[in-house]
């Protein structure tokens, strides 16, 4: 259980504050050339505006001694204005698409950064638990929703953030106008209005961005229901069982589930805030053009100063409105960079550490692998899944664990594999505790297939590969794992063999079977085993096998890895009973243990599990015989009944 922290909830300068220092790390990530002309080119942007206002102002003064100059030379009073102003303007036109074009690459530079992060910290950084708890997938939700490009990206935080650069810019140049022209107190009066507005409509923002945050879970759900609407795995069942209408009626009510407090908060959080700010625009802005009114009657301000003096007071009075190009980049962005901190800070030390790039073996001794009165628990206020087990795997043979659901065998595997630490007790090799070394390095000993392994939508050869990335490119030892596994012929059937796209969903490639990727999975642990694995681990391997193909894929692993360590865990009793051990668990311990032979002489669970199992084959194999002779396949008398081996 973590342990409860009191936190403070930090005021207006404190969030203000925490926002820049974020946007600092982030563009930590951008490198130092592209940074500074992003910053360059946002201030010129700008203080063009600026510009522009200079020369207009100073055409229009001069077009009355123009018009009264006699003969054509009365044009050329007016100079070099009209040019330069218009030569701000094309400058600034020509510059704008620009900053669109550095933001971009502003952003692939701090997402690359931050997606790497993302990665390391949800699959090697956050403990297996932390994985599973309800709040930290809604995090996991966010910090992915932005990168997936659901909402605004971190990367897009840091360019929104120095867009604002040439708003203020802008701001600075027009209220040092005003100030020249009216004096320091409008300047100033302009320049506050202006920020007051912008600070008052941001906090609003923010407001309705934690507002926002705190729907996570509702959010995250709709998205699933869209993904899985949305998608071709839901077509088939959707047309068959007409689920179209329910579908419908559910995304309403859980749009409406997210979208209807939403709203209600953006009201609620909007508007007065706006009707606010509105009042304080008419102030400061009525106050300014007062005072501008005021000295133009009193003929105080020449043409030139009223020009400028006009023009400045609406710039500021235009800057407390909406920012499309980073209000909402920066704080959805941020609230996704706040994501992927707060996910680095649960896991275990803090973000992953470097990875190992020789591709050696850690040092983790050879030897026994014991559990010494291990007992695991989920949940700090769950029951014990595990409960004092004590367990022996000898080095070099095989065991094999079996028992009924929920006796604990994919628990012992998730220990085993240290995705999960033991609540009570210790586990060891060679008589060293395995919590002395890092996971990582434990987990380059191990070669593992859990029951739900990973079918990844890439080529055959990466889907082997994926056991040992170093031999990626090593065909020869990709087709010898796969021939080991009874996958080799499956490849080779393929379109493109070793190249063909696992998934029909590609151009050229190829769907397959629940076992045909059994084997491949299957290709993928013995090609980590053939790189220097010492320790194997399949976890219901043969789930989609029939009995037949199951027992002579068992008779093959087993005389295949004679001489590894091998842990299996298996349903079906007699497909494993050539083990050199096998383990029988019981309600989180071990119940029995010991080879075929020395378990039915006990006479005891393992014996009475066989038999029934062994029975019911029988019992389906006769079934199906029935069947088969009922529709004239062969004569009734002529079908066999087979009998698994251990029957006998």
């Amino acid at each position: 259980m973590r342990p409860a922290h009191h936190v403070t909830e930090p005021g207006w300068f404190g969030r203000r504050a925490d926002r820049w220092r974020s946007v600092g790390r982030l563009l930590r990530h951008t490198h130092p050339a592209l940074l500074t002309a992003t910053i360059a080119l946002h201030i010129t942007v700008g203080l063009l505006p600026v510009v522009f206002i200079a020369w207009t102002s100073r055409l229009i003064s001069r077009v009355p001694d123009a018009l009264s100059s006699s003969g054509g030379s009365g044009w050329a009073v007016l100079g070099l204005a009209p040019l330069l102003a218009v030569c701000a303007f094309v400058v600034q036109q020509l510059l704008a698409p620009f900053q669109s074009a550095l933001g971009e690459l502003v952003t692939r530079q701090v997402d690359g950064a931050c997606i790497a992060r993302l990665m390391r910290c949800a699959l090697t950084g956050l403990p297996v638990a932390e994985l599973e708890r309800q709040d930290v997938l809604d995090i996991l939700s966010d910090a992915r929703g932005g990168f997936e490009r659901v909402s605004p990206t971190p990367g897009d935080a840091a360019a929104g953030a120095l867009a604002l650069i040439a708003r203020y810019a802008q701001l600075t140049g027009a209220s040092v106008m005003v100030a020249l022209v009216l004096g320091p107190g409008p300047g100033a009066l302009v320049a506050v209005t202006a920020l007051v507005i912008r600070f008052g409509q941001r906090g609003s923002l923010d407001r309705f961005g934690a507002l926002r945050i705190g729907l996570a879970g509702e959010r995250r759900k709709l998205n699933y229901l869209r993904r899985t609407a949305g998608g071709p795995a839901l077509a088939k069942e959707a047309r068959m069982l007409g689920l179209l209408p329910w579908l419908r009626e559910r995304h309403t009510a859980q749009a409406r589930g997210y979208l209807d407090p939403l709203w209600e908060g953006r009201r609620r959080l909007l508007f007065r805030p706006f009707v606010g700010l509105a009042a304080v625009g008419l102030v400061g802005g009525g106050g300014s053009l007062y005072v501008l009114a005021r000295e133009g009657a009193n003929g105080s301000l020449s043409l030139l100063q009223l020009s400028v003096a006009l023009q400045a007071v609406l710039i500021p009075m235009r800057f407390g409105v909406y920012f499309p190009e980073s209000d909402v980049q920066t704080r959805d962005g941020l609230a996704a960079y706040h994501a992927l901190t707060r996910l680095e800070s649960m896991a275990a030390g803090g973000p992953a550490g470097p990875e190992r790039q020789d591709g050696a073996l850690a040092t983790v001794p050879e030897g026994p692998i014991r559990f010494e009165d291990v007992s695991f628990r989920y949940q700090d206020d769950g029951p014990d899944v595990l409960s004092g087990l004590d367990l022996v795997l000898e080095h070099g043979r095989s065991t094999a664990v079996v028992g009924l659901n929920g006796a604990g065998k994919t628990t012992l595997v998730k220990l085993l594999a240290r995705l999960h630490e033991p609540s009570v007790g210790r586990i060891t090799a060679g008589g060293t505790p395995l919590s002395g070394f890092p996971a990582a390095d434990w987990h380059r000993r191990i070669a593992v297939i859990f029951q739900d392994f990973t079918r990844y939508q890439l080529t055959a050869a990466e889907n082997i590969g994926l056991g040992r990335p170093d031999r990626m490119d090593d065909r020869e030892a990709l087709l010898a794992a796969a021939g080991r596994a009874g996958a080799r012929e499956v490849i080779e059937r393929l379109p493109n063999g070793l190249d063909t796209v696992l998934s029909g969903q590609y151009e050229n490639g190829s769907d397959l079977s629940g076992g045909q990727w059994q084997r491949v999975a299957l290709s993928r642990a013995l090609l980590a085993v053939d790189a220097g694995a010492s320790l194997l681990i399949l976890d219901e391997p043969t789930a989609q096998l029939d009995v037949r193909a199951e027992a002579a894929f068992f008779d093959r692993f087993l005389e295949m890895t004679e001489g590894i360590t091998s842990v299996i865990v298996a349903h079906r009793f007699s497909s494993v009973r050539r083990a050199d051990r096998i383990v029988v668990l019981a309600d989180g311990a071990v119940a029995e243990s010991g080879t075929h032979e020395e378990l039915m002489a006990l006479d005891g669970r393992y014996a009475d599990l066989f038999r029934i199992q062994a029975e019911r084959f029988a019992e389906e194999q006769a079934e199906a015989a029935a069947a088969r002779a009922t529709a004239g396949t062969l004569p009734r008398a002529a079908q066999p009944v087979p009998t698994p081996e251990g029957a006998r």
